[in-house]
């Protein structure tokens, strides 16, 4: 077997001093924020990956129900010779999509993104070993950055999955799907996954687990902190704190002190203070209507194809074609 190819457009110095940069923008704001792009070093992925077979985190499972009844389809529907997936390509998922990709007979070429070299490298690999003679180019990038250096020969589908499009705020939003849009050629496709707004109780148990496993994962945001930037958070020194924003029809993922924190953050020379009860928001996670997907779909220049959910009406896939 080849290796994959790479293309390096992030390197570990460059999401060093993106960390520094929004660490600093986020400690000092008010109220304090971090990303959560920062949940994901190797211990906050096995985390995550814990969350997705929790019994209260139903996204995962919705969407490859969608998939799986679907998949098929998606190939007829755009005859893809590139699959691009924003996000590691090793997951059932993406299979489900090479998979009936290939036997829709089109499929020449995958190109996975993710912002973790090793990752994608090891994703590679195992994708190239279960499909052999399939070209796998990958780009290790930051997905609000690098979309206009994508490769793959067109009609391309790129597949955004897992609800992740919600941790983006509409203006983030928006300026994703024109990026998209202007990477992609006219009747080329985007295949998104999008979590639906539903009754408040089941979402705010998705993020707030009874084995305290998304508790864990929010705090370890604190940990990268501190390895990363050279901090001295005490992780215990917070309370995982979910809850529904109705305005903004969003999830929030905070952290609440519980005393009075004074933290050094060496790397930054800063020093950060907390209330008791003062908040640190780690992540939205915003839920969706059809008519609001079509409607920023639409302004940034696709039309919806296709809408699937699942047999609950949990979740959505939506297809989308890129128009003049």
């Amino acid at each position: 077997m080849t290796e994959p190819v790479l293309d390096v457009h992030l390197t570990p110095e460059d999401a060093a001093v993106a960390l520094r940069a929004e660490a600093r923008a986020g400690l000092t704001a008010r109220p304090k924020w971090v990303s959560p792009k920062w949940f994901y070093d190797a211990v906050g992925s096995d985390l995550f990956e814990e969350i997705t077979r929790l019994p209260e985190y139903y996204p995962t499972r919705a969407e490859r129900e969608i998939l799986v009844a679907r998949a098929a389809e998606i190939a007829a529907l755009t005859d893809a010779r590139a699959l691009v997936e924003l996000g590691s390509g090793s997951s059932e998922k993406t299979r489900l999509l090479l998979s009936a990709l290939r036997n829709h007979g089109t499929l020449t070429e995958f190109v996975p993104l993710d912002v973790s070299p090793s990752a994608l490298t090891e994703a590679a690999k195992a994708i190239m070993a279960d499909y052999p003679g399939l070209r796998v180019h990958g780009v290790v990038g930051d997905f609000t950055e690098h979309l206009g250096l994508l490769p793959g020969s067109p009609p391309r589908v790129v597949a955004f999955l897992g609800g992740t499009i919600g941790n983006l705020i509409p203006e983030e939003r928006d300026k994703f799907f024109s990026s998209v849009r202007e990477v992609l050629s006219t009747g080329e496709w985007l295949l998104l996954g999008t979590d639906l707004v539903k009754d408040p109780e089941v979402l705010v148990r998705a993020y707030d687990d009874a084995q305290g496993v998304t508790a864990e994962f929010n705090r370890n945001v604190l940990r990268v902190m501190n390895r990363e930037l050279d901090a001295d958070f005490d992780p215990d020194d917070f309370a995982h704190v979910a809850l529904w924003n109705a305005e903004e029809e969003w999830i929030e993922m905070r952290l609440r002190a519980v005393r009075p924190v004074k933290a050094h953050v060496a790397a930054l020379d800063l020093d950060v203070e907390f209330a008791e009860g003062e908040e640190l928001r780690t992540e939205v996670s915003a839920k969706f209507r059809r008519e609001g997907v079509e409607r920023e779909l639409t302004a940034a220049g696709f039309t919806l194809h296709r809408w699937w959910t699942d047999s609950e009406g949990r979740f959505a896939l939506s297809l989308a074609r890129a128009i003049p």
